[in-house]
């Protein structure tokens, strides 16, 4: 059995709910299993550090979880046309991985939320890639043989899955056509470490 971790950064849920998709992609593929992780939170100034657990949602990725998987798929709310702080500070810390060539020819995927239609979604997944492909990982996407990318209206891009949560209030949840491409991005990715394992 192989583990494709999924990692994640979520603070009103839509992140986090996509992520759960992807790894019910991944499940759906015999003889791989999601490993689910979340990232703490980053302040400018922290007068207390993070608990090692988080109250609710996923546990916090580690390094060790990075070094066993077989696979990656990271998720991100957009940030102005990027990744969120929480996320990059993880990436930055996994420089011994990059030393090491832990994650060097496994494969890997992005996905991502955000409020508007063209919010920045296809630049947030490229910069969540660039440090992928530092460490030599395998970039996966999304290929129009997936019928739901022709046909949304809401997210969804070749780059990778990606949802539009719409501004204020409440989030919108992921339609069924962002529904289809999370699972298609966690099929993917676990499919393609099968083949590499073989």
């Amino acid at each position: 059995m192989i583990e494709i971790l999924v990692v994640y950064y979520s603070r009103t849920g839509s992140t986090a709910a996509m992520a759960r998709q992807v790894c019910r992609g991944v499940e759906s593929v015999p003889g791989a299993q999601a490993r689910l992780r979340s990232v703490p939170p980053v302040a400018a100034v922290t007068a207390v550090a993070a608990p090692p657990v988080p109250e609710d949602g996923a546990p916090y990725v580690e390094s060790r979880d990075l070094r066993e998987c077989a696979g990656l798929i990271l998720g991100s709310p957009t940030r102005f046309g990027n990744m969120a702080a929480p996320l990059k500070y993880f990436i930055d810390s996994t420089a011994d991985l990059w030393l090491s060539g832990a994650l060097a020819g496994k494969p890997a995927a992005v996905f991502t939320s955000t409020g508007t239609l063209h919010g920045g979604q296809e630049t947030t997944l490229l910069s969540m890639m660039l440090p992928l492909l530092h460490h030599g990982m395998l970039l996966l996407g999304l290929p129009y043989t997936e019928p739901e990318l022709s046909t949304t209206a809401a997210g969804g891009t070749p780059y990778g899955a990606s949802h539009v949560a719409g501004v204020g209030g409440k989030p919108r949840p992921p339609v069924k056509e962002e529904l289809a491409l999370c699972l298609a991005l966690g099929r993917r990715v676990a499919e393609f470490a099968l083949k590499l394992q073989a």
